[in-house]
């Protein structure tokens, strides 16, 4: 459970590092999954940045009985994220992704807010939307570790438009924020956590490294945010929570019959024309 110094943190800085959330065993069981569970690979979207490179992940909706699912549903999670929303409405799992940066040609994503993608699901509330990145490899400067603006949550949503084929933010008012808060890089280890607020603008570099950067990032909405254009339902559906030692003892299944969301399917990488008129 996160205490009163934590959440006052989160609301202060639009993000919390949370050291060694997994356990060892535990990280090593959800990395050795990510490398060999084909479905995993086989729905690995390749999203070009600005400079051409490649930024690879696979993202699904609705949370199973892999291990990937009994992280995402894990009572520590689950009640961690309750905490930092703090509505009292009831936590759902709007989707997951495994992020795939390979050394040498992961891509980089460039500056953006998740609620610069997520306006297009038209999510009604950013405050009750965040942000869990579980760290499966280790993620430093070298390999491009997320960078974060400390603060700049409280700026709402930046207008955003196309930046290669990813949603960039208004590089004037990120250069404005880079002027007037701190730049963070957030290095983590393996097991590591980071939550973050949907508004806090972030980026991360390519990985020019002979190492991955391999990460789960689980995203959760409260009850109460509706989304007017999202055609899944997790986001509306209450977590299952599972107990904690369910991600090493319980019997895990193959994701192959999650549901995966398809690149031609993703209302972020549509033109709207709110991305001139805002």
């Amino acid at each position: 459970m996160m205490n009163a110094e934590q959440k006052a943190a989160y609301e202060r800085d639009g993000f919390l590092l949370v050291k060694g959330f997994c356990s060892q065993a535990e990280t090593d069981k959800l990395y050795k999954t990510a490398l060999e569970d084909d479905a995993m690979r086989k729905n690995a979207l390749d999203l070009n940045d600005l400079s051409g490179k490649k930024t690879k992940l696979s993202l699904w909706f609705t949370p199973g009985n892999d291990v990937f699912g009994y992280l995402t549903r894990a009572k520590r999670m689950v009640e961690s994220v309750d905490e930092l929303l703090d509505n009292g409405s009831p936590v759902c799992h709007f989707h997951s992704k495994l992020m795939q940066k390979e050394p040498k040609v992961g891509g980089a994503w460039e500056w953006h807010q998740d609620y610069g993608y997520w306006y297009k699901n038209q999510f009604m509330f950013p405050d009750q939307l965040i942000s869990v990145m579980v760290a499966l490899t280790a993620a430093n400067k070298a390999n491009g570790c997320l960078q974060v603006i400390k603060g700049s949550h409280k700026l709402g949503r930046v207008n955003h438009g196309f930046s290669g084929e990813q949603v960039g933010a208004d590089m004037t008012m990120v250069n404005n924020a880079l002027k007037t808060m701190e730049l963070v890089y957030c290095e983590l280890q393996p097991g590591d956590a980071l939550f973050f607020h949907s508004n806090l603008l972030h980026r991360s570099e390519a990985n020019l490294s002979d190492h991955p950067r391999w990460s789960i990032i689980s995203c959760y909405c409260s009850q109460s945010n509706l989304a007017y254009n999202e055609t899944s339902t997790s986001w509306k559906t209450p977590v299952n929570v599972v107990p904690d030692e369910a991600i090493l003892q319980w019997d895990a299944a193959s994701l192959s019959d999650n549901d995966f969301l398809k690149k031609e399917n993703d209302p972020a990488l549509k033109e709207t024309g709110w991305e001139k008129e805002v």
